[in-house]
This record gives C-alpha cells, structure tokens and sequence, in this order.
C-alpha cells in the first residue's frame, strides 16, 4: 500500500492548482467518511479519492488514460489504479465502477464540486450549511454550470443510495476540513 505522503508528493509532482488540489482534498475527505460509514479502510479509500485527478492538470486530454503510468511511479496496486481510473466512467474511460467505493468515486468526484460551488455562495460558506441549500442549486443548470449532474444521479443509482444522503455525507465531510479548502 502506498502512503498518503507518497500521495501528496505524486499529486504535487504534476499539479500545482490550489483550486485541484482542494478538490482533491475535497474527494478525500468524502472518500474517507463513506469509508468510516461502511467500516472499510479509511486510509485506502482516501487515497484513492486523493489522487483521482493525477493526470488532469498536465494531461487533460489523456485524463484516467494517463494517469496509471503515473500512479506505476509509486508502485501504487492495479486495484487503486482501476479505482481512480473508473471515475471517469463514460466520459473519458470504458473502466466501470465495480466495487461500491468505486461506485461512490464516480459520484462525489462531481458532486463535491457542486457543495464547494454552493458554499461559495453563502456568507458562512461550509458552516451549517443543509441538504436544502445544494438541491436549490440542482435546479439551476447555469449555476455551476460545469457539474455534470447526470453523473451525480447515475452514480447515486449505482451506489444504492438515496441523494440526500450522498449530499448529506459530502457536506459533513467537507466541512471538517473547510480551513484547508478555503470554505471556512
């Protein structure tokens, strides 16, 4: 297994965008709770959600096709690179989602990017922010316009679970580390 330092130093490697690298600690975070939710290893899944985006900054047009000859870097086991490599399911890659924390990847990858969007948006950004405040959001398609909301509703299908949980969870999770993703 690889270290989450040898993941830090990998992500660093080949990007330098403070906007991707809170995502990636965004992702994460998530990763990490649902693990904690399902009483799986918290460290593997958060890697994973980690890393996710290695390829993206540097090689967008080769994003989740890249990224294992770069993850090879860190020995990291072909179960973690078919994992951050099924995330882009469908867009960028015919590697499916088998497992549920695959599954759970696919989805929170997006919708992490609509809960940063929609703290932005709030005087107390992150801080009690509820279920409510992201679905009023959902509904307008300009608003972060750049969240793929279909991938959001067909991996919450996929997961077996409900929206508002998935929303719920990614809220919780982001918000004990708003200080390190600027949303505090």
């Amino acid at each position: 297994m690889i270290t989450r330092d040898q993941a830090e130093t990998l992500f660093k490697k080949y990007n330098d965008s403070v906007s991707l690298y809170h995502h990636a600690l965004s992702v994460e975070a998530v990763m990490r709770e649902f693990a904690k939710k399902y009483g799986e290893d918290e460290e593997y899944w958060g890697i994973v959600g980690f890393l996710h985006d290695i390829d993206w900054q540097m090689f967008p047009e080769e994003h989740c096709k890249k990224a294992p000859e770069l993850l090879k870097e860190i020995d990291t086991p072909d179960d973690m690179i078919h994992a951050i490599c099924s995330h882009g399911y469908g867009l960028v890659t015919d590697v499916k989602p088998e497992r549920q924390m695959e599954k759970i990847l696919y989805t929170v990858d997006e919708l992490t990017g609509l809960v940063n969007a929609t703290a932005l948006m709030r005087p107390t950004k992150i801080e009690g922010m509820e279920v409510k405040s992201v679905k009023k959001k959902w509904k307008d398609k300009r608003f972060a316009a750049g969240v793929n909301r279909e991938v959001i509703e067909k991996g919450s299908e996929m997961c077996g679970l409900d929206m508002n949980e998935l929303i719920e969870t990614t809220i919780k999770a982001m918000e004990k580390i708003a200080d390190k993703i600027d949303l505090k």
